[in-house]
């Protein structure tokens, strides 16, 4: 089971990624459009009288339902942390992406795989700004994301890249 520490960094990636390929999308809708079209929440009811007190019922891809479909719930996740990241790195991507650019001597930014530079760019902002996060949770947490959105080679790349940033720039606190 996934814990909700680990889901709330799974909804912030999704949310980095949409505002990263949607750039005149501002970071609060980007958040607002997520948890209101995409959000399976576990703790709401939409309305369907069939579905167990608190459960949603939902079809194909979690998307609510009122078939008698399965029934599918979010695990729990901690929202304020969605928050807290997607608000910090956005407001830290310029630096973010420096320190990245930086680090990755044969890589442009802009040809890096998208879920590995939105991995990257989470695990930067909590390695430098999230004192409550130890190193090894922080880079531990940014290669299982890109193991389970991106690839085995871009889980390589991104465990390359953060080494590197803790060991040559310090990142480690």
């Amino acid at each position: 089971m996934v814990g909700p520490r680990r889901r709330a960094r799974e909804i912030a990636l999704q949310i980095l990624i949409q505002l990263d390929v949607n750039p005149e999308l501002d970071v609060e809708r980007g958040i607002r459009l997520y948890f209101d079209h995409l959000a399976v929440d576990a703790g709401t009811d939409d309305g369907d009288e069939d579905a167990p007190a608190g459960r949603a019922k939902t079809g194909s891809f979690g998307v609510p339902s009122t078939s008698t479909g399965p029934i599918f719930t979010s695990p729990p996740f901690d929202r304020s942390m969605v928050d807290d990241l997607v608000r910090g790195v956005a407001k830290a991507r310029a630096e973010l992406d420096e320190i990245v650019q930086n680090l990755s001597r044969n890589w442009r930014l802009e040809r890096m795989a998208l879920v590995a530079r939105n991995v990257i760019r989470l695990a930067l902002y909590e390695l430098k700004y999230a004192t409550q996060v130890p190193t090894n949770v922080a880079l531990d947490e940014a290669i299982e994301l890109t193991k389970r959105y991106g690839t085995a080679e871009g889980a390589a790349f991104v465990n390359g890249l953060l080494d590197r940033a803790v060991t040559e720039q310090g990142l480690r606190r």
